[in-house]
């Protein structure tokens, strides 16, 4: 008789490009906050389509603690996707190598049966920010955004979530949107599947300047959430688990 797979209470799921540089700082720091806030948690960096040595750094810096998985191109939405997909954990959190909290990470296994997804939002009122003011202001318009053309009542899909397993298994393989948006959509169907949804603050200590140039990104995002909107129209019939 073959015994059944043993679950993890969490897999941490982490893209990564290009970061060969920064992986021997923040990794060894994530993996004490992943040791700090829970026990035997599973970490997946997914590194996709990096230029540089992240792949190899990232095995030499996490040794057996780590899971590290490549693709051949660069996507952050194909690579959370990747990771979901391989994640065994009863919940699935999504950090960014440069963002990650233990505090959230605790906040996400404390939750009682009912909760399906936890939002780290970044527009909870009690929530810190000490991101530029243009930061803020970029989190404040995806937030309008995604009211106006999408009816949805997050405050935000960018940043730590923490989804339940049945959540991943059931929403996962429907989500089509790749790069910046694939968390979006997920969470967005999330909420229109009736999975109940619960944000809360948190303190915004980004360990470094944003990569990302926002002006490049608005025609994206803009797109991309009409696409959303088009998938999603009627909305979707499938019922929370």
């Amino acid at each position: 008789m073959i015994a059944a797979p043993v679950s993890r209470p969490v897999t941490i799921v982490v893209p990564v490009y290009n970061e060969a540089a920064f992986l021997p700082q923040a990794l060894p720091r994530l993996v004490a906050v992943l040791s700090e806030a829970a026990e035997d948690a599973e970490l997946i960096l997914v590194e996709n389509g990096s230029t540089d040595e992240t792949a190899a750094v990232a095995r030499r810096v996490g040794g057996s603690a780590v899971t590290v998985v490549s693709l051949p191109a660069a996507d952050y939405g194909a690579a959370m996707r990747e990771g979901f997909v391989r994640a065994d954990g009863d919940w699935v959190v999504n950090f960014d190598i440069d963002y990650f909290s233990a505090s959230f990470l605790r906040t996400v296994l404390g939750q009682p049966p009912d909760v399906d997804v936890v939002i780290a939002s970044k527009r909870d009122p009690s929530s810190e920010d000490h991101r530029p003011p243009v930061r803020r202001l970029a989190t404040l318009t995806f937030n309008l955004l995604l009211r106006t053309i999408l009816d949805s009542g997050v405050t935000d899909t960018h940043g730590m979530k923490g989804f339940r397993r049945r959540v991943v298994d059931d929403l996962v393989p429907r989500v089509v949107s790749t790069k910046d948006l694939f968390d979006t959509e997920l969470v967005i169907r999330a909420e229109r599947a009736g999975y109940r949804i619960v944000e809360v603050p948190v303190e915004v200590m980004e360990m470094r300047t944003a990569r990302s140039s926002l002006i490049k990104r608005v025609p994206r995002t803009v797109t991309g959430l009409f696409r959303i909107r088009r998938l999603l129209t009627p909305r979707d019939g499938s019922t929370g688990g």
